[in-house]
């Protein structure tokens, strides 16, 4: 037989300063992940960069690679082709650059139809931009609306792609509202006002 006890007032007392300084140390991580800076190549090319959030990526139940979101000001999600960005990817195991490349370009293509010449070019491109990642290497893109993609390999600058036209598909394979990762896009855009 099981007898229920009423709380005492000292136990309700202990269990919600108990849920407080829980609820106070949410409310610090979160301070903290705010105040996070960028890293050097992204306060290197956008000073003012602030973070709107965080995902991972997981295919099949595995960990892919963590990935980060950084502004400038006046970022707005409806227009996040129009603004200085940075997403910096955090692998979380060994990957093939080529397989990275074609994986990208099969994405870019949902954004609508592509050239042929245009698919080749881009597919060049990130052939040269993306090596293959071990577990521990954070592959880092700077996007300049209406000029260059530059990419940087833990922090080094590796390639920049100077088709104005490619960032935005790029970038969208995230941020765009055609993005097979939905759930990715509101991770990542999750400090931006609606």
């Amino acid at each position: 037989m099981h007898h229920y006890s009423r709380p005492t007032r000292r136990r309700m007392l202990r269990n919600t300063l108990q849920l407080g300084i829980g609820m106070a140390a949410l409310v610090g991580l979160g301070r903290a992940y705010a105040q996070t800076s960028a890293p050097a190549e992204v306060l290197a090319q956008l000073p003012q960069a602030r973070p709107t959030g965080k995902a991972r990526m997981r295919f099949l139940g595995l960990s892919i690679y963590d990935a980060a979101l950084w502004v400038a000001p006046g970022f707005a999600a409806s227009a996040y082709a129009t603004h200085p960005m940075a997403l910096e990817l955090r692998y979380l195991r060994n990957l093939n650059g080529k397989s990275i490349a074609e994986r990208s370009l099969q994405e870019m293509r949902r954004s609508g139809p592509l050239q042929e010449a245009t698919e080749q070019r881009w597919l060049r491109a990130m052939l040269e931009a993306f090596p293959d990642v071990k577990n521990g290497d954070r592959l880092t893109g700077v996007h300049k609306p209406g000029a260059e993609t530059h990419f940087f390999l833990n922090g080094t600058l590796r390639a920049t792609i100077g088709d104005p036209t490619f960032g935005p598909v790029f970038f969208g394979i995230w941020l765009a509202p055609w993005t097979s990762e939905p759930r990715l896009r509101a991770e990542l855009m999750a400090a931006l006002t609606p």
